[in-house]
């Protein structure tokens, strides 16, 4: 397989391609010039923009590789198979999570870029155009933000912990069931925080800026980057039920 130093350099080029689409567009894409893809769910020219500059990136160093991007119709799913093949890499890509956000002007948005093969996430990288930050991560080789290596909280007991979380905004039928859950953690912790971009969740969770973060629906592109990242930095990803959670 290619050089891990040659993956992690592909990520972070396209998500920094992505990012500095991000900054060209910043406050000037008015909400209602968005076009509405479910309650509450955004696409803007930013979004396609991100993915062209993002995805270039991509097939200019690895052509034969599938691409799974958010904006890419779902049954071609960026020149690659929806069931990729096993033998394949699969490059996974949220050009812009994060996208309300974004056109309200808060800084919670950011370029995720990750690759899996076999299902399995094994490089990612998160850019976050608005603070600069960046965070990266190969199976085996650590994770890391801005060049530093990060690691997971060592909090143990839940009433200390500052929890994340995502809200079922493009599934409000499940609401009542979020609320329940809410209802249950709220009380026993120190308290809960709602960015709206799960790329950047999971990276302050793998930095320690987070001590746990659940969210009750996600993508493969809101999480393939996160996941490894995540993963490297010592933390755990599981579904409710206590099985692995990826990306397959």
């Amino acid at each position: 397989m290619t050089q891990t130093t040659d993956l992690i350099a592909t990520a972070l080029d396209a998500a920094e391609a992505a990012a500095r689409v991000h900054s060209e567009w910043e406050g000037r894409v008015p909400v209602d010039q968005a076009t509405l893809k479910g309650t509450a769910d955004f696409v803007s020219r930013v979004d396609l923009d991100a993915q062209d500059a993002a995805l270039r990136v991509i097939r200019g160093r690895f052509p034969d590789h599938e691409i799974l991007s958010e904006e890419d119709d779902p049954q071609t799913a960026g020149g690659g198979s929806v069931s990729a093949r096993a033998d394949v890499p699969r490059w996974i890509v949220d050009p812009l999570d994060g996208t309300t956000n974004f056109l309200h002007r808060h800084p919670s948005y950011a370029a995720s870029v990750g690759l899996a093969v076999s299902g399995e996430p094994v490089v990612g990288a998160v850019v976050a155009g608005a603070t600069g930050e960046r965070w990266w991560a190969a199976k085996g080789d650590g994770a890391f933000k801005d060049g530093t290596p990060i690691r997971v909280s060592s909090v143990q007991h839940l009433h200390l912990a500052l929890i994340g979380t995502g809200f079922p905004f493009k599934r409000l039928a499940e609401l009542p069931s979020y609320l329940r859950e809410l209802d249950f953690v709220l009380p026993a912790c120190a308290g809960i925080r709602r960015g709206g971009c799960a790329s950047l969740d999971l990276c302050y969770l793998a930095q320690g800026s987070l001590d746990a973060f659940w969210e009750t629906r996600l993508e493969p592109w809101d999480v393939a980057a996160g996941l490894v990242i995540l993963s490297e930095a010592g933390g755990l990803a599981r579904r409710k039920d206590g099985s692995r959670f990826g990306v397959e």
